[in-house]
């Protein structure tokens, strides 16, 4: 059973530290088998975001720190995709899986990825992968390398997470979860 794999990267420049640890995400579920690919939301228009994410079997939504949230970019992307409520004719996040990937300039900002976690666990019935990533300026070389254990931890979540879409696909159960309200 092929799995298919996007990041979504919500910073407002292509190729930043944001983008490096969810390369590090994808490398690590391709190792497990999974078609990766990424998407960054700076240069791609949210239309076809949102058709790749339906297209998809599971979403590493990474973001870097602003004021104490995820980005604009992927607080429009969210608000602009249907949950299959209200008279919305598509749900592309129902039944998938995701991983979290947050950045900042330093660790006073680690719980900013909880509330990317809660929007879409909680309104669009994602089942995500925990405990989502967060690193700050230590945890690389430089802006397009991880060092050695942020490289670990990265494959290691890219991993569980190819597992946690084999799991929700092969559970009726799992896939059948929509949002309540």
């Amino acid at each position: 059973m092929s799995l298919t794999i996007i990041g979504v990267a919500g910073g407002p420049d292509a190729g930043g530290r944001t983008s490096t640890a969810i390369a590090g995400v994808l490398a690590g579920a391709a190792e497990a088998g999974a078609t990766t690919s990424m998407v960054e939301l700076s240069e791609t228009p949210v239309a076809d975001v949102i058709a790749a994410i339906e297209a998809a079997d599971a979403v590493v939504f990474g973001s870097p720190v602003y004021r104490a949230t995820y980005s604009a970019l992927l607080k429009d992307l969210l608000e602009r995709t249907e949950r299959g409520k209200w008279g919305e004719k598509t749900a592309p996040l129902q039944g998938k899986v995701a991983a979290t990937v947050i950045t900042g300039a330093s660790g006073h900002h680690f719980l900013a990825s909880n509330d990317l976690r809660n929007v879409l666990a909680s309104f669009f019935a994602v089942q995500v992968l925990s405990p989502g990533l967060y690193f700050d300026h230590g945890g690389y070389v430089d802006r397009n390398t991880l060092t050695e254990d942020s490289a670990a931890l990265t494959a290691a979540h890219g991993a569980a997470l190819a597992d946690l879409t084999s799991a929700v696909r092969g559970s009726k159960a799992l896939g059948a979860i929509t949002p309540q309200v």
